[in-house]
Order: structure tokens, then sequence, then C-alpha cells
């Protein structure tokens, strides 16, 4: 099986490549390209065959699923590890929802939790509080987006630092929330908790909020199993997911992913159970099989995008 590390199209437009996509700019839409890049800790620390695929395929149900509460860019899925997007100025501000008290990275609900903080969005978290509990209700904990390392800050920091303006900042809080409680509402009759995610929004030339990038997937969206997780929680261990946590923790427990110039290589048998992880949590959640031939998948992009040249 061949993985997509990266592409180098020169008839597609101005490449930017992403931590996960390639993306290529023409003048009125972007063509993303979900490569198995796989990215934590703001930076690469695997590659993971036909997770580029099933992220776009997720992605491409969930902005079907989610299309009555917000518009989105997507103009075309030619090929299963693309799409072809309206292009839109992107905000400055990741809208990250929680559900849980979770999660590793720095800006993590539980890592915060950990160091001391209480107050989180219109929530004050009381001490004691087991990890993976779940939280009274979602809250909205958003992050700065930039190029180096994203901020978990208050609505009124991101305010006044000039990230977005208040009014904007409101409307993106109640559709993120709205989407969120969409895909538990879904995801729940799958037989899974959608714990927590994150959500980028742009605005086209009238300003109307558009929801961009990707939506719920296995890369920005945590997944546990509703049945077993109650029991488990009891007996203080790890719910039964199928996100990427895993992999980060064993990162965690053999380097300093963050500050560490060389990281080990992932080991093959945890990358071989992420693409089995990701496969599986794509059929659960669609009820589709997953088909995609990955024997050749640059060749295979280049014929499906043959369309959109810009030569």
């Amino acid at each position: 099986m061949n993985v997509l590390k990266q592409t180098n199209f020169t008839h597609l437009g101005a490449k930017k490549p992403g931590k996960v996509r390639d993306m290529y700019l023409q003048p009125d839409r972007i063509i993303l390209i979900s490569t198995d890049r796989h990215s934590s800790f703001d930076r690469i620390i695997a590659h993971v065959p036909c997770k580029g695929a099933v992220l776009n395929l997720s992605s491409a149900f969930w902005f079907r699923e989610t299309a009555d509460i917000v518009p989105n860019h997507v103009i075309d899925i030619p090929d299963p590890n693309v799409t072809v997007a309206r292009r839109l100025k992107p905000l400055a501000v990741e809208a990250v929802v929680r559900g849980y008290l979770t999660g590793t990275t720095s800006t993590s609900i539980w890592t915060r939790y950990g160091n001391g903080e209480r107050k989180f969005s219109d929530l004050v978290l009381a001490d004691g509080l087991a990890k993976n509990t779940r939280l009274p209700h979602a809250i909205f904990d958003p992050t700065t987006k930039e190029d180096t390392h994203d901020r978990a800050l208050t609505l009124k920091e991101l305010v006044d630092e000039g990230f977005i303006s208040a009014a904007l900042l409101e409307k993106v809080k109640s559709t993120a929330l709205a989407l969120f409680a969409r895909g538990q509402e879904v995801a729940a009759r799958h037989g899974l908790l959608l714990v927590d995610t994150k959500y980028e929004f742009g605005t086209d030339e009238t300003g109307e909020l558009t929801l961009i990038d990707e939506i719920h997937t296995p890369d920005s969206s945590r997944y546990w199993k509703l049945d077993s997780y109650g029991a488990r929680l009891d007996a203080g261990e790890e719910p039964e997911y199928f996100d990427k946590e895993f992999l980060r923790i064993w990162f965690r427990e053999h380097c300093d992913p963050y500050n560490d110039k060389v990281l080990p290589e992932a080991p093959p048998e945890m990358v071989a159970e992420l693409t089995r992880r990701y496969i599986a949590i794509y059929e659960q959640l669609t009820g589709l099989a997953f088909a995609v031939d990955a024997s050749a998948p640059v060749q295979r992009i280049e014929k499906n995008l043959a369309k959109y040249r810009i030569d």
C-alpha cells in the first residue's frame, strides 16, 4: 500500500503546503489534497496509509450532514483525497468545542486543568475531577490560529488582541456549538461519543460565515465508544477510542515532542493500527464501505483533477 506523503503538481496553481494538506491556489477556488501526513505537537510525527482519503471522505459526509446549519466551502469531491473548494478569507481563530475533561496537548482542557486552571468558557470546574469526565455542557474554548503555536485565549482576549470582532466571534460560537450538537447526535446513533473537535471558518466577499477546512474527522475530533464509556470511567481506565490519542501518548512517553529536534520513528504496528481505526470509524459513522485504490495515489489524483488544470 503506497503512502501519499506529498504532491507536487505544476498545473493546479501556486502550491501552499499545510501540516496535512497540500493546497493549490486558483483565483476563485482552492484545491485541497489530503495527504497521509500525520500531525501532532505542531509537527509531522508519522505517515499513515489511507489517512488522507479517510479524512477527505469523512469531511464530505459531515459537510452534507451539517449544510442546514452553516454554508460550507465545498464545490466538488473529484477524488477520495481531494476537495475543490471556494476560496474564502479564513478567520484567525480555531473554534474548539469540548464536551469532556480530557486531552494531552498543551492547549487541552485536561492539561490546563492539571496546571490549576478552573474556569473554562462559562464553566467553573471543581477540584478533584477525574480525567475523561463529561462536562456539564459543551463549551466553546477557542484558540488562535497562528504559524508557530496556537494559544488558548478567552473571548475577550481574542477580541482585544484583534483576532476577530466581538459580533463575528459570537456568531462563530453559536455556530460551532450547533455543529457540535449535531455531531454528537449523529455519533450517538452510531454508538460513538463525539468528545471534542475544532472547526475553522472563513468569510466570503459579503461577509457570510462559512465552514472550511474539515469537520468531525478523526484528525480534528476525538471519538470514544459509547457503550463502554461509563464502566471504563468508573474503573479509572481510558475510554475505548478511535482517534490518534494513543500515538500522541506514545510520543509523550518516549520523547519531548514539542522540543526534541529529532523524534523517534513511530512504531509500524501503531501506524497500521491507526490506519485500521481511521477506516473503522469512517465506516461506522457513514455506513459506507471504504473502498479506495491506494496503489498509485498521485497518478489517480492527477487524472481526477484534469478538469481543474489552469495551464
